[in-house]
Order: C-alpha cells, then sequence, then structure tokens
C-alpha cells in the first residue's frame, strides 16, 4: 500500500505540480489513512468498501478533527482512488457514495439511533399487519440486511433460539448474521400470532408476506417504510437502505470492532473473505449485543 500512495505522491509532483504545502498535507493525510488501514488488518487497497471509510470518519471524529479537516481527508482518499482506478491497481472507488456538502462532510441517508427508535416504535403491533411490519423493520435494522435479503427470507432462516438469521447474500454467499432482543421479541410474535392470522391457512415458506401469501416486493417495503417515517415526523429522506447504513453506522460508532461489522454486512467487494472464517458467531453475538443499540 506504501508503493502504491508513493506513486500517487510522485503523480501530484510530476502531473499536477503541486505546491509543496499541499504535498505534505496529501503525505501526511495518506499516512495516517494507511496507517489506519493497517492497524485494521486491511493491507490491500482492494479490501477496502464504504464500511472501512465510514470507520475512518468516525475515528477523524473522535480525534477532534473538524468538518473541513475531514473533508479534506475524504478529498485525498477520493483522489487516490481515483488515480489507482485509472492505473487499474484497484477496481472500484469505496468513497463514490460519500458525500461532502459546502458545509462539511456527511454520510448520506444515516438516521440517528434516537430516530431509528422513533420510526420502529411506530407500527400498531395489537395488528397482523403491524406486528410484519415491525418485525421487518426490527430485522432489517437489527441485522443489517439489504431489503432483497429481507423479503427473501423463509421460516427456516431465523433461529428465535440462538437469535441468529441465515442470509443468502451477494453471489449466493451465505452468512449467519446476530438480532437483538427487540428483534427477536416481535418476530416471534409475528410467527406465533400475526402471520397465521394473516395468511388464513395459505401455506407458504416465507417469513414476510404480503397478500394471498406471496412474498414483500420491495417496492411494497419501501411504501412502508415511507408511512412509518410520515407517521414518526421523521423529515430525513428514509428508505430501506437507509436502515442498513444506520446499523452500521451506530455499531461502529458504539465501538464494534470494523471486521466483525464487515462480516455481519457481508459485502460482497472484500476480496479476502477468508479472513472471516476464524471469526466465532458466539463473538458476533457478543459484539452486537454490546454495541447495538436494541442489542
Amino acid at each position: 500500500m506504501d508503493e502504491l500512495t508513493q506513486n500517487y505522491i510522485d503523480y501530484l509532483i510530476i502531473e499536477k505540480g503541486l505546491s509543496k504545502n499541499s504535498l505534505v498535507s496529501y503525505s501526511s493525510d495518506l499516512s495516517k489513512y494507511i496507517t489506519f488501514l493497517e492497524k485494521n488488518n486491511i493491507h490491500d487497497l482492494n479490501e477496502v468498501d464504504t464500511t472501512v471509510i465510514l470507520a475512518w470518519l468516525i475515528e477523524l471524529t473522535k480525534k477532534g478533527l473538524s468538518s473541513r479537516s475531514r473533508a479534506r481527508h475524504i478529498i485525498t482518499i477520493r483522489g487516490l482512488y481515483k488515480f489507482l482506478m485509472a492505473e487499474k491497481k484497484v477496481t472500484k472507488s469505496p468513497v463514490k457514495d460519500v458525500d461532502i456538502p459546502k458545509t462539511g462532510l456527511a454520510l448520506p441517508k444515516i438516521m440517528t439511533v434516537e430516530e431509528v427508535a422513533m420510526l420502529l416504535e411506530t407500527p400498531d403491533i395489537r395488528k397482523p399487519k403491524g406486528m410484519r411490519n415491525s418485525a421487518m423493520m426490527e430485522i432489517m435494522y437489527g441485522a443489517g440486511l439489504r431489503v432483497s435479503e429481507l423479503i427473501s427470507l423463509q421460516l427456516h432462516d431465523i433461529n428465535l433460539d440462538a437469535n441468529f438469521v441465515r442470509v443468502m447474500g451477494k453471489g449466493s454467499k451465505e452468512r449467519i448474521v446476530p438480532f437483538g432482543s427487540k428483534a427477536r421479541t416481535i418476530t416471534q410474535k409475528w410467527i406465533k400470532e400475526g402471520r397465521p392470522s394473516h395468511l388464513k391457512k395459505i401455506s407458504t415458506p416465507y417469513l414476510f408476506v404480503a397478500r394471498a401469501g406471496k412474498p414483500m416486493t420491495r417496492q411494497s417495503f419501501w411504501k412502508i417504510i415511507k408511512k412509518y417515517t410520515l407517521i414518526a415526523n421523521i423529515s430525513k429522506n428514509i428508505t430501506p437502505h437507509t436502515l442498513r447504513h444506520s446499523f452500521a453506522t451506530h455499531l461502529l460508532e458504539g465501538g464494534a470492532d470494523l471486521r466483525s461489522v464487515q462480516t455481519m454486512l457481508g459485502h460482497s467487494d472484500i476480496s479476502t473473505t477468508q479472513i472471516y472464517t476464524h471469526i466465532s458467531r458466539e463473538y458476533l453475538v457478543k459484539m452486537h449485543k454490546k454495541y447495538h443499540p436494541r442489542g
């Protein structure tokens, strides 16, 4: 990684002709970034994804850097990946989803813990649909699922005794993700009480169902999120994926280690996935229970 970043610095000197002060700033930012990656056992720039960038921003915030300074760091990293993509040293930029508004630096579509609580406590769980909607949002936020993974869940994928959900992610890669007590309680209520009433003796393997026992669609779940966002009086533009982003953010802000969060998210663009095989399910449960707001 040091060689690649030095190649970028050389490019800035030769091709861009940056001033000495600018080069010092770029070199300092890159050095701190590489040190952070190595501290988290990342030794290949292709392993970096948006979650890593998120963790880096949280680290900078904890160190007391202003929004202007954090924005400069992101601009530096963005330039690095743009150069490496042009040189075909990396396949994609993990910084592309990071927004830098005029007021400083912000990651898009992140809810506060309080906003998530407001959203998740909105459904009327006295009714079957309310139970279902509540369980879907709790599982999505509790396990950090993609919406496609959520609506594809079948009854045999969820283990309420051990608080695990089995997920088939991108590229047909299976992962096991823990979820917290809040998600467990409402999902159990949905399975025992709401789901049988909602199905009216229709047989289907899917955990979350719409009309006539059909699985929930992306569009239907998006409408559910919009409905409860309005009821909860949340002004942000919330989408289903916002809950996944918030899941990662809140765990990292709480102190969970980066590798555990990446494992739970099941990011398919991490090239060395074999490094996760030694992480036990018990350890993931410990991380989730300790750091997730609804664990």
